[in-house]
């Protein structure tokens, strides 16, 4: 007779999100109980899919009897925690943080989430303007993606998909210090001499445009990239037996970019070199 474990039971913690109680498991995340609430909490490096990365303190909160604002995407739950995660203090925070990355890099390609938080915040993205602003050529470097630092906020959510949380190739991580910091490969070679495997994934978690899969650069390039005219259809890619889910962009029937839903169980939106850019022989060259 095989004896059956039944799963451990789950122990609830108690906390309050701006006055409203709930419960969530042990182990939890602040930004978890703001979820699960409803709360709107900004995040810029943050990904589900993703270990929380903690670098860009957008979705900070306040804490009752904590002394400084704490970053919700990392931080665990507290039984009875009181958690503020709009006050005045927040706010002036999170207006602060997208003005200074404003000020840094160009964000005109950055998610509309973060847009929307932007204007709810009021940034002015010139109020530091004048002082350190990444400036550097796009790198273009082979036919599948390019690398535009000039868009980089430095949220480390490439070097996490290259990494243990997803494809475990390690062909690039931060170099440099303070405002030179940067992500790079080893020694800074070349792209296609690293270790990278072309599988993408740090492009599929790019929140602004920093990386870019390069038939989509093109077309931008030549204005003739219109997303409200794009068709998207889930699809199975065919060139395994994995079963990883596609989401083929298709624009003047054209595939102009493959992507993969993060909510499906088996790829979480990462995909290798097959599935993201192998659909060039099923259409002719433009």
């Amino acid at each position: 007779m095989i004896e059956q474990r039944l799963p451990d039971p789950v122990t609830l913690v108690d906390v309050t999100i701006d006055g409203a109680s709930v419960s969530v498991p042990e182990g939890s995340t602040i930004l978890d109980a703001c979820q699960a609430v409803g709360a709107d909490v900004p995040t810029l490096c943050y990904l589900d899919t993703l270990e929380p990365i903690n670098s860009c303190r957008a979705c900070v909160v306040e804490v009752e009897g904590v002394r400084t604002l704490v970053p919700s995407c990392s931080r665990e739950v507290d039984a009875g925690m009181d958690v503020q995660t709009d006050s005045e203090r927040v706010a002036r925070a999170r207006t602060t943080v997208y003005e200074l990355l404003a000020s840094a890099v160009d964000l005109s390609l950055a998610e509309p989430e973060t847009k929307r938080h932007m204007a709810r915040y009021d940034v002015d993205p010139e109020r530091f303007a004048g002082g350190y602003r990444r400036t550097e050529d796009v790198r273009i470097e082979d036919d599948l993606y390019i690398r535009d630092y000039a868009k980089c906020i430095m949220c480390y959510r490439c070097v996490a998909a290259c990494g243990a949380d997803a494809q475990n190739t390690f062909a690039i991580d931060v170099t440099g210090r303070g405002l030179f910091s940067t992500i790079s490969t080893e020694f800074d070679i070349a792209l296609p001499e690293s270790a990278c495997v072309y599988c993408g994934n740090c492009v599929a978690v790019c929140p602004t445009g920093a990386l870019m899969v390069k038939s989509e650069y093109d077309i931008r390039q030549n204005g003739t990239w219109n997303e409200a005219e794009q068709t998207v259809t889930t699809t199975v890619c065919s060139f395994c037996g994995v079963g990883c889910n596609l989401e083929l962009h298709v624009q003047d029937n054209r595939i102009v970019k493959v992507t993969s839903p993060t909510d499906h169980s088996v790829t979480e939106g990462h995909l290798c070199i097959k599935g993201r850019f192998g659909y060039a022989h099923i259409q002719p060259e433009p």
